[in-house]
């Protein structure tokens, strides 16, 4: 559907107000701000682990546009087996995060999602981060397909291995934190050059009971070092004023946890934060299940048709199966990320830009379909909405 956030809200004629900040009208003009900006990239935020459970704050630097945050963690995983075993759960390694929250100008929580989320997001926005060939350990053996990782990063361990033994294992992760939607226009990038804002980005760290199974008296240690970077652009001025492009837009990439309702069968989920002013570029979502929980395989085995709906029973999108989703989903993105981490999406902007988005302000009653084949236990479906909306629009 058409977007309809893409005008400013009307403004004085001398001024525009970008996110919440008020600018003279002449400032806008992303032809100029194109043409003589620079790209910056440094560590806004470098220091020790906060540990397991506990949370990394950083309050960022105000000056320029920000566009991408990178998350860097590089440490060791220390093992020690004495009478009990230790294995690792599907939340190992990405879900490391437990949430990434990011705030600014006003703006809780434009990015609120954990470590897997942003895994996936930087494969789905940007095929050119292919996993294929990239081996990561998982299970007993390894996987060189749909598991979101680089080479340039090591797991230590991998999500399903039983019995880890004694050991100091190497782990090096990256997530990406997508501040602005698009890299190039700049879309929902921040403006920082104010001493009056708000802007941080806290890490809550998962805790080593979610990531690990640990009987007896094994233990679990991590240790390392958080490096936090910063990709800005900064402030050009051309005849004497400051350009900046049209930053009239926020970028959110929020994630929501349902179990209550969750079943065998047909699921209809309704999708949080609903209104006029907001596009759905991309809806995402894994389903978990078990004793100790992992994500279900993207398999048709396991899932029956897939879709999403609005209104009384419009179904603009239904595929026959998760199999099919899983296809169309490698087919856009490059990677299966439906094999290892059960990842599955309906996507809306990767063909065709702001064409296929989705309009919440004009599909009420906004849900995600899934109907799910496989027996569940305990079932929690994790989903995220990634959406662009006007700056005078709650998130």
């Amino acid at each position: 559907m058409p977007p309809t956030m893409t005008k400013p809200a009307p403004q004085s004629s001398g001024t525009r107000t970008l996110q919440g900040q008020t600018v003279p009208a002449e400032a806008v003009n992303p032809t100029a701000f194109f043409a003589q900006t620079r790209r910056k990239r440094y560590a806004e935020y470098s220091r020790p682990f906060a540990g397991l459970g506990n949370t990394d704050v950083a309050e960022l630097r105000k000056s320029d546009i920000l566009s991408v945050l990178h998350v860097r963690f590089s440490g060791t995983l220390a093992v020690t087996h004495n009478t009990g075993t230790v294995a690792a759960t599907f939340r190992w390694p990405y879900d490391l995060i437990k949430a990434v929250r990011f705030t600014a100008n006003g703006q809780s929580n434009l990015i609120n999602v954990s470590g897997s989320k942003l895994k996936f997001r930087e494969i789905a926005a940007n095929p050119e981060s292919s996993d294929r060939g990239v081996s990561q350990p998982l299970n007993a053996g390894s996987a060189t397909q749909g598991t979101l990782a680089q080479a340039s990063e090591s797991w230590g361990v991998g999500p399903g291995q039983a019995a880890i033994a004694t050991g100091n294992y190497a782990v090096e992760l990256y997530w990406k934190v997508p501040v602005s939607e698009d890299e190039k226009d700049l879309a929902g990038a921040i403006f920082c050059q104010t001493s009056a804002m708000d802007l941080t980005l806290s890490i809550d760290w998962n805790t080593a009971a979610t990531l690990f199974t640990i009987t007896g008296n094994d233990t679990v240690a991590l240790t390392g070092n958080v490096i936090i970077e910063a990709e800005k652009y900064s402030i050009p001025v051309v005849g004497g004023s400051f350009v900046v492009p049209d930053l009239s837009l926020f970028h959110s990439l929020v994630q929501t946890s349902v179990q209550s309702g969750v079943s065998q069968g047909d699921n209809e989920l309704r999708l949080i934060g609903q209104g006029v002013g907001k596009q759905l570029l991309r809806l995402f979502f894994q389903v978990w299940s078990g004793a100790t929980p992992a994500p279900l395989a993207a398999t048709a085995a396991n899932y029956g048709p897939q879709g999403w709906r609005y209104g009384t029973n419009e179904t603009p999108e239904l595929f026959p199966d998760g199999r099919s989703l899983r296809e169309w989903n490698e087919n856009l993105y490059g990677c299966d990320t439906g094999a290892v981490f059960g990842f599955l999406a309906h996507e809306f902007v990767a063909t065709w830009g702001f064409r296929d988005a989705v309009d919440m302000g004009q599909t009420s009653d906004l849900r995600l379909y899934t109907n799910i084949v496989a027996a569940l236990t305990n079932p929690t479906v994790e989903y995220v909405q990634e959406t662009m909306f006007a700056a005078g629009t709650a998130a």
